[in-house]
Order: C-alpha cells, then structure tokens, then sequence
C-alpha cells in the first residue's frame, strides 16, 4: 500500500509543472508537523499544509495587486 501511494505521488510530482514555492514551505512545516501529532499522518498534513500555505500566498499577493500598501509611481509621501 505504502509502495504504490508513493509510485502514485511520485508520478504526480513528475507532472505538476514547476511552480515557485511561495506558502508552500512553511506550511508544508507546519502541516507536517500537526499532521505527526494528529496520529502518524505528518506526510498527508505536509501535503494539505503545503496547499492551505500556497493558497494563502495566493490570497495574499492578489490583494497586495488590487490594493498595494505604498504607490511608488506617484512621488514621495511628505
């Protein structure tokens, strides 16, 4: 059972296009490790953890786009 999860992750990730890894890392950490606690499930909660932080990552250069914090084309704040 283990070998063929690990054939069919390793397929997928053959697939998947390269995408940065912006959110993903630390909530692959995150995720992990709550997912260790949960009851020996660290690599499921590495893989939800990863597309919660991307997700979020997502989430958040989206609006930093609609609505950026400073405007450095109109000149100096004073």
């Amino acid at each position: 059972m283990r070998l063929a999860f690990a054939l069919i992750l390793l397929l997928l990730s053959a697939l998947a296009t390269p995408a940065s890894a912006k959110g993903c890392l630390k909530g692959a950490v995150v995720g992990g490790v709550a997912g260790h606690y949960a009851g020996n499930h660290g690599v499921m909660g590495a893989a939800v953890g990863c597309l919660v932080g991307r997700h979020q990552a997502k989430k958040r250069a989206q609006a930093q786009r609609i609505s950026p914090q400073y405007d450095r084309g109109s000149g100096p704040y004073y």
